[in-house]
């Protein structure tokens, strides 16, 4: 799991928000001011410890994006999530799940390739996208899920 630290508005205190919970509304510890996260949106870090919980409690659609940081398909999809994360933010959650160092993951969504990207709804594997997808019809994809 990673953590994002964001400026409050009104009171300029740093808080550290884990980044499981970016998609929430999220408020200043300090002065309880809503606190704006759509340019500091990034995908969700999740592994084998993780994911089953994080996918049982999600209140929205998640993408999750297995991939290996010496794919060259991944390491171009990864700007292109980023920006879907931030875009998607309080519609579908953008997740990621680097399948080297979490192979249980791997294994049970029997992952044979990366990029592989898998849309869950209300903890359930829904659709499957192997390979590097167009940018459009991800987009499509996305916003079907939104709903």
């Amino acid at each position: 799991m990673g953590s994002i630290t964001i400026k409050c508005p009104a009171c300029e205190t740093k808080n550290k928000i884990s980044d499981i919970k970016q998609h929430l509304h999220l408020r200043c510890g300090k002065c309880r001011q809503s606190l704006d996260m759509r340019s500091h949106v990034v995908p969700v870090d999740l592994g084998d410890a993780s994911m089953d919980a994080f996918l049982q409690v999600a209140n929205l659609p998640v993408l999750v994006d297995f991939y290996s940081p010496t794919c060259g398909p991944c390491a171009r999809l990864s700007p292109l999530l980023d920006s879907f994360a931030r875009q998607f933010l309080g519609r579908i959650i953008v997740a990621k799940v680097d399948t080297s160092k979490n192979p249980g993951c791997s294994a049970h969504f029997q992952i044979r390739g990366v990029p592989t990207l898998i849309f869950f709804k209300n903890g359930r594997a829904v659709e499957q996208i192997l390979g590097l997808p167009d940018a459009n019809q991800l987009k499509v994809k996305m916003e079907y899920f939104a709903g």
